[in-house]
């Protein structure tokens, strides 16, 4: 983190984004509150591509790579985007648990 310029609380922000990467993660591989799970992500993934691979700071040799590797992270954002949208779908554990109904004894 000190490398890109990230001084302020280190620890704090370390075990936070620990937190929202594996939760989020989780949430949004099972399909159950992938939204939230999404956004925890987003909550991540955006300002860690503008910090990592701000390409228009960088010297003309790796500018093009970094530029490459910033629009994949878009990419990958968009994707958490539509997750957010549209939802996990029909393969969800959600959904799952609400069409499966088990007989009462």
């Amino acid at each position: 983190m000190t490398a890109y310029g990230v001084t302020w609380q280190q620890d704090i922000l370390l075990g936070g984004v620990i937190f929202l990467l594996i939760v989020g993660s989780f949430l949004v591989l099972i399909g159950y509150y992938s939204r939230v799970g999404a956004w925890m992500i987003l909550l991540y993934w955006i300002p860690f591509t503008m910090i990592v691979y701000s390409f228009w700071n960088d010297p003309l040799e790796i500018r093009r790579l970094h530029s490459l590797y910033f629009m994949r992270n878009m990419g990958v954002a968009a994707a958490l985007l539509l997750i957010i949208v549209n939802g996990s779908g029909k393969y969800s554990i959600r959904r799952m648990l609400h069409v499966l109904r088990l007989p009462k004894h």
